[in-house]
């Protein structure tokens, strides 16, 4: 077995932290930090700007450096709220730019076998929310995984006796894709949800 230099060896343990980074990519990733200094000064500065200056936004707890962010403190159609699992969501609907509306993010889906249940995500702020806003329609906007479905069910369960209409996003074939590849029950959702051309 190789050995590295103690620092070296953190840096790879703290590399194979990150979310798809194995061994042979942390060591891939630390050769080439330390080919370019430069790159490694920056880097660690970078990430310590963001520690220090990111938060979640006190409204929609989605990621900022201002609190309110600037979706929630900006000119948004307030009659609508679209409800995402996480702060990547919400920049993937919004790359999208076919919403408007205003977010809330519940940071995580309910799965009771992993110990996640309901007061362990932001599902109290946003019944709070709720209450006397202008609200018209909620988008839920969770992923389509069974903890994303059950959490669309809870809330929906939730949100209907307040009297505001509550919508689920479309799911079914994706654009430029090809229907051999696609799972079973996509095709299946793509099927029940199809419109008239």
């Amino acid at each position: 077995m190789i050995h590295f230099s103690q620092s070296l060896t953190r840096l790879i343990g703290e590399l194979k932290k990150l979310p798809g980074v194995g061994e042979r990519t942390a060591l891939r990733l630390a050769f080439h930090i330390l080919k370019s200094p430069r790159m490694a000064e920056s880097l660690a500065e970078s990430l310590l700007d963001v520690s220090r200056s990111v938060r979640f936004c006190s409204v929609c707890f989605g990621i900022t450096e201002e609190d309110p962010c600037c979706i929630c403190n900006g000119t948004r159609d307030d009659s609508m709220l679209c409800v995402v699992e996480e702060p990547q969501d919400l920049l993937a609907v919004e790359r999208s730019g076919a919403f408007r509306g205003r977010y809330h993010v519940l940071h995580g889906a309910l799965s009771p076998l992993n110990g996640v249940m309901p007061g362990d995500l932001k599902i109290a702020e946003l019944m709070k929310r709720l209450e006397g806003s202008e609200i018209r329609e909620i988008v839920l906007a969770t992923n389509f995984t069974v903890e994303g479905e059950a959490t669309a069910l809870y809330l929906s369960g939730l949100i209907k006796s307040s009297g505001i209409k509550v919508t689920r996003l479309a799911h079914g074939m994706p654009i430029g894709g090809d229907l051999e590849y696609v799972d079973a029950a996509t095709v299946q959702r793509a099927l029940e949800g199809r419109n008239e051309l």
